[in-house]
């Protein structure tokens, strides 16, 4: 038994009696969420799109949505519900009906019906990665790419007949590609078609094949591609090189490159988002006393003045020091935190030293011990 499908208006969240506008609305919107293009790799979403696009197929048709309202899946896809005994039982009044048509224009060839070889075709979407420096993500560089593509053969100008020569259409199906049947049945006269077994589908029939594309119509280059990676690109996403892929075939339009990014990891920058992070080691002199710090930054070397008391992990924000936006507008923070050394290798009179500094102490020098050991004298009272 065939798979159950879903309610088309289902799919495309409209009710029963949607106008044209609605279902037109609900189809695009649903199209552009679930699209390959923004989803790369997901099946869900290929799926997804699939049936939104054979719903509005169906419901953006005068003809196929009456069919559909009055006769459900049955009166649009003639293998639904073969076997289930009631698949056709609606038809009795109808004396020659192709369904094979009506399936072949909601579904396209492209969604599971069946295709025809002499259709315009896209070309093949090539998918290339392509690793980055840090500094080449934040500000955005151009690279090049070598790919290996196919193009359009330049003896026989994509044809795929000699030179001189050109294919002939095809005397059985007369170019159509397709060859149609009629049964007649209990339920009225029905139409399919099929591919044509003498030209296989391509409507055409080449009799001298080009030497140097065998017949194909194009060839593989190797070509140099430029890149433009934009400032602010992250690890993980990628670039559309539209029409830079594979060559169309009968008239199709060229498939795209797909470039997905990496990006190394920096020795001492970590990124967030636009944001930058940074680890900056400051003796113990240093932070109890302040001191001008010379901070490292993407742009460059920057001074920064940590205040006097700076405990190991402050953190400091400088603002627009990050990241570059992709959309051009701003740029990230750049956060700065702090970690004190303690000195080590100490000689006796320095050890010394640090003991009468220690002694002199006070517990208002320590605000957050001296916190820490109230909270402890409350606690085991």
């Amino acid at each position: 038994m065939a798979e159950q499908k879903r309610d088309y208006y289902e799919v495309l969240g409209v009710s029963k009696g949607a106008s044209d506008d609605e279902i037109k609305k609900a189809y695009r919107k649903l199209a552009k969420q679930y699209h390959p293009d923004v989803n790369p790799d997901d099946k869900t979403a290929e799926m997804k799109f699939k049936e939104v696009s054979e719903a509005y197929g169906v419901l953006s048709d005068a003809q196929k949505r009456q069919m559909y309202d009055n006769y459900g899946h049955a009166g649009v896809d003639p293998s639904y519900g073969a076997g289930g005994g009631n698949g056709f039982g609606g038809f009795g009044g109808f004396s020659d009906f192709d369904l094979g048509s009506i399936f072949e224009g909601v579904f396209g060839g492209a969604f599971g019906g069946q295709s025809r070889r002499n259709a315009p075709q896209k070309g093949e979407t090539l998918r290339y990665s392509l690793t980055l420096s840090f500094e080449e993500a934040a500000f955005g560089c151009e690279k090049e790419i070598a790919v290996s593509r196919a193009e359009s053969c330049p003896d026989c100008g994509g044809s795929g007949a000699q030179k001189g020569t050109s294919p002939e259409t095809c005397d059985n199906c007369r170019g159509t590609g397709q060859v149609k049947t009629t049964q007649r049945t209990p339920f009225g006269v029905f139409s399919s078609a099929s591919t044509c077994p003498r030209c296989r589908g391509a409507g055409k029939i080449i009799k001298n094949p080009c030497a140097k594309c065998g017949g194909t119509g194009h060839i593989r280059r190797s070509r140099q591609i430029k890149v433009t990676v934009p400032a602010g690109i992250d690890d993980g996403q990628s670039i559309s090189l539209r029409g830079e892929g594979g060559f169309g075939k009968n008239g199709g339009p060229r498939g795209d490159i797909l470039v997905s990014i990496s990006i190394k990891p920096h020795p001492i920058f970590a990124r967030d988002g636009f944001d930058v992070m940074v680890e900056i080691p400051v003796t113990f002199i240093q932070a109890t006393l302040g001191d001008e710090l010379v901070v490292p930054t993407i742009d460059g070397k920057v001074k920064y003045t940590v205040p006097e008391g700076t405990q190991t992990g402050t953190i400091f924000r400088m603002k627009n020091k990050g990241i570059p936006a992709l959309n051009g507008r701003g740029r990230g923070d750049q956060f700065v935190k702090v970690t004190i050394e303690t000195p080590k290798n100490l000689t006796a009179a320095q050890k010394e030293a640090l003991k009468r500094f220690g002694a002199e102490l006070q517990s208002a020098n320590h605000q957050s011990q001296k916190g820490f050991f109230d909270k402890m004298k409350d606690l085991f009272k």
